[in-house]
């Protein structure tokens, strides 16, 4: 079973180009539908956050040629567009690759935690449309439980920097004292509680969070003593709010130039402090081009992000060993799986033999036959058919020059290894 990862991340594409290749739920159903059609992979599951679009198939053959191009080809895109951005992983390789992103080792925020939750809604999601097989669920679930390791065996968990912390973090930059300010959260995922858990840590005590569904919205405002609203009424609360920071799944923009425009004028001056974590994003650039417009996108918050790497430095070692013992054993796991499906075929076939010279004995004894004769035929029949293509296969690998067959026969059988002087010369060309 081959596998592929082919991704993209923030290390290797700018937010301008993940945002092109993300894939928003409405249209998860047809991405599932065309991926192992235009692929030939027997196994597909599909990761789209923030920071990374990835891609993990499971087949008989290497599909990663026409993998970009079926990205690209869906996203409306050239494969030219991407090429310089995507990584490819092929198998150990792949598993490791899946190992560290649930780990939070490959993510922006070193060790955070939301991309383990992640990773599990996307391999959720394959299951869900019929799309992960048992090479994906086993890989899966091993990578869950290693992932859960490196969480309780190293530090790298203690105390996490998420994107959302890091978010809340950038608002000290212009506001001072936060319990003054009042925040707009727009989406109410995830990532957006974690946002009003921080918000409400560092002093906010007015909120309002808007979304698709006001029942949503109205449910995590009150947790934190705030109001929900629709999206559409966004704009009649502009004026009235400092922060405003944006997760959600919407593939258009939610907030545009136009509307924090007619806010500002009504503000006096009063400086807007926006982060927008979505990707595609909720905010439309232009916005940071107004005066006392504070705009970061998710690619901003790295001078945060890189103090929590060099605080990790010595867990993510740690976790580093454990995700390659995780990655050998997962292996050594899909191995031992192979030689359980070769040994079933190679016992069925004894079988198959057996069977037949049994049949051909009982018929033998039923025409009248020696019993002696017959078992003594039954037992050179068996021998013989047992014994004849290895034979074959020996004879034939070392006549190609390769007397390793012959080793593993011998490995196979524990027969003893042959004196040098008794072994057959080798003749080379030259």
């Amino acid at each position: 079973m081959a596998l592929i990862t082919l991704g993209i991340n923030h290390r290797t594409a700018p937010l301008e180009i993940r945002e092109r290749v993300a894939f928003t739920p409405e249209r998860m159903p047809d991405a599932f539908r065309e991926l192992r059609v235009a692929t030939g992979a027997s196994e597909a599951a599909i990761l789209s956050t923030c920071n990374r679009t990835e891609l993990y198939l499971a087949g008989d053959d290497d599909c990663a040629p026409t993998l970009l191009r079926w990205l690209a080809g869906f996203h409306e895109l050239a494969p030219a567009d991407l090429e310089n951005s995507i990584y490819i992983h092929r198998d150990s390789d792949a598993v490791r690759h899946m190992m560290r992103v649930a780990a939070g080792l490959d993510s922006m925020v070193l060790g955070e935690p939301q991309i383990l939750g992640q990773l599990k809604d996307a391999y959720a999601l394959s299951r869900e449309h019929g799309a992960s097989g048992s090479f994906l669920s086993r890989l899966f679930e091993h990578t869950f439980s290693v992932a859960k390791r490196v969480r309780t065996e190293t530090a790298i968990g203690e105390n996490p920097v998420s994107v959302a912390y890091a978010a809340v973090s950038m608002a000290h930059h212009i506001f001072s004292d936060l319990s003054r300010n009042r925040a707009l959260l727009i989406g109410a995922g995830k990532t957006i509680e974690l946002v009003a858990r921080h918000l409400s840590e560092a002093g906010v005590k007015d909120f309002i969070v808007a979304n698709r569904t006001v029942e949503r919205a109205q449910a995590l405002a009150e947790a934190h003593g705030g109001q929900g609203i629709v999206l559409s009424d966004i704009p009649d609360y502009l004026k009235d709010v400092d922060i405003i920071i944006s997760s959600t799944a919407s593939p258009l923009p939610i907030l545009g130039k136009g509307a924090v425009e007619r806010a500002l004028k009504k503000r006096k001056h009063r400086p807007y402090f926006m982060v927008d974590i979505a990707v595609p994003r909720d905010i439309e650039p232009e916005v940071a081009r107004l005066d006392d417009v504070y705009l970061y996108s998710v690619d901003d918050l790295r001078q945060v992000i890189e103090e929590n790497l060099r605080s990790r430095a010595g867990a993510a070692k740690e976790a580093e060993n454990l995700i390659i013992a995780g990655t050998q054993d997962f292996i050594s796991q899909i191995r031992a799986l192979d030689a359980v499906s070769t040994l079933k075929q190679y016992r069925e076939r004894a079988e198959t033999l057996r069977d037949l010279e049994v049949a051909k004995a009982l018929r033998a004894l039923n025409n009248g036959n020696d019993p002696e004769t017959v078992l003594r035929s039954l037992a050179r029949g068996l021998t013989n058919k047992l014994l004849h293509e290895p034979s074959v296969q020996v004879r034939k690998a070392s006549a190609e020059g390769r007397p390793e067959v012959a080793d593993w026969l011998r490995e196979l059988h524990q027969l003893e290894a042959l004196d040098p002087q008794d072994a057959p010369t080798t003749l080379e060309k030259t």
